[in-house]
């Protein structure tokens, strides 16, 4: 079968819920049984994902390959239950590069090198290489932004292309946003309206509109989409809100979406279709007892709002093993710095089930953080440190327990006199030179755990591997001391000979990993050290 192609675009706003629905219909295709891919299509300039700001631009997901890119990445993955890489994602910056780069090395044999037709092309031969290395028979392709921009009028253009040559390989998905403001208490359809017909403009005409909005589509709104936006009325399909992400691809699938897409590509669907996914559905409307967590850490304020999206990855792993233990996870965002101005606050922690202590880099807040993995080493609560939080259970030990007052890790003091943190030189190297851009240690490697350990015996298994995202490591000059006080280095890259997962003795569940397990937890197969973590709480 001919590799077949379905882009989703989106109107109005960002964050309408574009990644979502690409992430559903992967899904709803590969519950028939099809070899599904994802790719996410970026408009910034930026290389890869990892020099923006998580406030602005939410978490960095990192692929099994160690390539930076899209929180969207992550949803793809949790939801085709696939590893996705470098080649399931592009940003402008990407593409334009390597443009460039074959115009320097000749390979455009001396003709001149445009934006139009270059790009596009360099943009199809993306998506046709991810597809080959994938062996999708389906691939859905998000393209990020809103259509009348400028940032992605070359991805519709390749798009155009695209569906020029293969009309039958080829679907257009539009999703549009359907307001109902607070003082008319009525839908309106007006802005998606404008969204079609500026997809007209760029030569696309929606095959499908996904109707996105807090309400289902009621018949009067969708006759009118229908009617002003030239298509069919079953061709419009709605997407409200929902309990669980993890819901839309049924909601989506009661309304023949798979059949619409089906039909237009050329595809036969067979009779039967996996039910998986629906019996983890059932799962999420199942669950029952309640559970408080609370998230220590500092990347959760961008003005008035807090924006869970810079951990969307952690809060999902806690969802997936919440659900599979039959509980309902309730996160709290706390914001570290509140630790240092107001010490005392930390007690509030008596009150929750677990805490985690996510990823994150630089000074601000640390103290806080610090206070607060104090006290739930201290009052038995159930503790899982990701990176930066493993890293500071290290330090937060060797100040208060072994009484090296000033114990840091230098990226945060330099010239700290105990280094329980310190910078391998391949890092200190790139640090020194201003080179930033895709040289932390990331991606997958191998990790050895100790038999006996409470990790070793959630894993099920002695080699596990993991992806990384971090520049500094611990100091193994502290090795010892720090296990004569406690915490054991249960996981090791042999290779080499880096700390990879800590473990406190006698303690409900005191773990730390330098490695981020949320980039790897599916609904399906919840991570290991967050199924501990959920385990211990459920406990307390």
């Amino acid at each position: 079968m001919r590799t077949k192609y379905i882009f989703v675009i989106g109107g109005v706003l960002s964050g309408v819920g574009k990644g979502i629905t690409t992430a559903s219909i992967g899904r709803i295709f590969k519950n028939y049984g099809f070899n599904v891919s994802a790719i996410k299509i970026d408009p910034y300039i930026n290389v890869d994902a990892g020099t923006m700001n998580p406030v602005e631009h939410g978490e960095v997901f990192v692929t099994e390959d160690g390539d930076e890119t899209d929180q969207d990445m992550g949803n793809y993955e949790r939801f085709l239950d696939t590893d996705l890489f470098s080649t399931n994602y592009m940003t402008t910056g990407r593409v334009y590069q390597s443009v460039i780069e074959k115009e320097r090395s000749m390979f455009y044999k001396g003709h001149c090198v445009q934006v139009v037709p270059h790009i596009p092309f360099e943009v199809i031969e993306r998506i046709e290489t991810a597809a080959k290395k994938t062996k999708a028979e389906v691939m859905v392709i998000e393209i990020g932004g809103t259509v009348g921009e400028y940032e992605n009028i070359l991805y519709l253009e390749a798009a155009r292309m695209m569906k020029l040559d293969h009309p039958d390989d080829v679907a257009i998905v539009l999703v549009g946003y359907m307001p109902v403001p607070s003082h008319l208490g009525e839908m309106k359809t007006k802005p998606t309206q404008h969204a079609a017909r500026t997809l007209n403009n760029s030569g696309l005409q929606a095959d499908i509109i996904v109707a996105r909005g807090k309400y289902a589509l009621d018949k009067p709104r969708k006759e009118k989409l229908a009617l002003f936006c030239w298509m069919k009325p079953e061709n419009i399909v709605s997407a409200p809100d929902v309990e669980s992400i993890y819901e839309l691809p049924a909601v989506l699938e009661k309304q023949n979406i798979s059949k619409l897409l089906a039909k237009l590509l050329k595809i036969k669907l067979p009779e039967k279709k996996s039910t998986e996914w629906d019996k983890f559905a059932t799962k999420v409307s199942a669950v029952h007892k309640k559970l408080k967590i609370a998230v220590v850490g500092k990347y959760f304020a961008t003005g008035d709002f807090t924006l869970a999206d810079s951990y969307i990855s952690v809060i999902q792993a806690v969802k997936h093993a919440a659900i599979w233990n039959g509980a309902d996870a309730e996160m709290t965002w706390i914001d570290s710095e509140g630790f240092e101005k107001d010490p005392a606050s930390v007690k509030d922690l008596k009150n929750y089930d677990g805490l985690i202590v996510p990823g994150g880099f630089g000074t601000r807040g640390i103290e806080g953080i610090i206070n607060a993995i104090r006290f739930a080493r201290e009052n038995n609560v159930p503790y899982l440190g990701l990176c930066y939080g493993m890293q500071l259970a290290c330090i937060e030990l060797a100040r208060n327990v072994l009484g090296i007052k000033d114990a840091h890790t230098v990226e945060c003091d330099p010239g700290t006199k105990n280094p329980i943190i310190h910078i391998n030189p391949m890092q200190a190297k790139n640090v020194a030179s201003n080179r930033y851009g895709g040289t932390m240690r990331l991606g997958a490697y191998d990790c050895e755990l100790k038999k006996g350990s409470k990790v070793r015996a959630l894993y099920g298994s002695d080699h596990i591997s993991e992806r990384h995202r971090h520049r500094y490591e611990f100091n193994n000059d502290f090795r010892e001391q720090i296990e004569n006080a406690g915490l054991e280095f249960v996981g090791v890259n042999k290779e080499k000979n880096l700390m990879e997962v800590i473990e406190l003795k006698n303690h409900p569940y005191f773990v730390g990993s330098q490695f981020h397990p949320e980039f790897k937890s599916r609904p399906l197969h919840p991570h290991p050290l967050f199924v501990g973590l959920i385990k211990a709480g459920l406990k307390k």
